[in-house]
């Protein structure tokens, strides 16, 4: 639908009765304005944010970087990876799919990075 048939609806709506003076203008004010960018969600944006650790790290840096996250021990989240691999192995599976699928934070300007084949 295109702006002048909304704003056509609006204001056969307002004719009617249907919306108040108030509420007319505020419609066509949005339909004006376009679309608005939804509001962030808080979690989201943590979540990208979320990146396995350089320094805090047994194996991959899942807890550490899960550590960095949350604001709890890292020695805290692997006891829980430690508990959930005693029940049935869930834990050893989510560390996995965590370690390939999060990427590691960058290193420092002039830190080396990975050894490549070459």
């Amino acid at each position: 639908m295109s702006m002048s048939d909304e704003i056509a609806k609006l204001s056969e709506l307002h004719q009617r009765g249907a919306l108040t003076d108030e509420e007319f203008a505020r419609a066509k004010r949005r339909v004006l304005d376009g679309p608005t960018a939804a509001a962030p969600v808080p979690g989201v944006s943590a979540l990208n944010t979320f990146r396995r650790s350089r320094d805090d790290r047994w194996l991959g840096g899942v807890c550490g970087g899960i550590a960095q996250l949350s604001g709890v021990a890292a020695w805290f989240w692997r006891v829980l990876f430690v508990l959930l691999a005693v029940c049935a192995g869930t834990g050893v599976l989510l560390y996995l799919l965590l370690w390939i699928f999060v990427p590691q934070e960058p290193g420092l300007p002039g830190e080396p990075g990975p050894l490549r084949a070459g």
